[in-house]
């Protein structure tokens, strides 16, 4: 047992060195719901729990986009399933997206949620035919 202990130590401290490397710099985390969060990576427990400062939830829809403000947040680190460093010289979304209002890109979250309820109940309805 005692050489188990050492190995789960070992990563404990592997994982949160190399969350260490974050601190104080821009960050994204994908979070399992498939969230995006942006925001400045200000500290971290043994648990892989973030805090983050001066964050914002990037929503996309099609070729439209929102960064909505949150402010300081704590994401819990069951929640994360991926973190990067983000470059904040670079342009991080091709040219083509377009950044709206927050109110239009919920508006466009329904229609697209809408539109993939319709396209699911339409498929269901067509299951007595045989397409193979």
């Amino acid at each position: 047992m005692q050489q188990m202990s050492n190995w789960s130590d070992s990563n404990d401290n592997l994982f949160s060195s190399s969350l260490a490397g974050y601190l104080d710099r821009k960050i994204i985390i994908l979070l399992r719901d498939g969230r995006e969060l942006l925001g400045t990576f200000r500290s971290f427990d043994q648990y892989a729990n973030i805090v983050l400062e001066g964050t914002s939830e990037r929503v996309i829809v099609g070729n439209l986009y929102c960064d909505i403000s949150l402010g300081l947040y704590i994401v819990r680190g069951e929640n994360v399933m991926l973190i990067g460093q983000r470059e904040s010289n670079k342009e991080e979304l091709p040219p083509y997206m377009t950044c709206v209002s927050e109110t239009e890109i919920k508006r466009a979250q329904k229609a697209d949620k809408n539109a993939e309820e319709l396209k699911g109940s339409t498929r269901r309805r067509m299951e007595f035919l045989d397409f193979d």
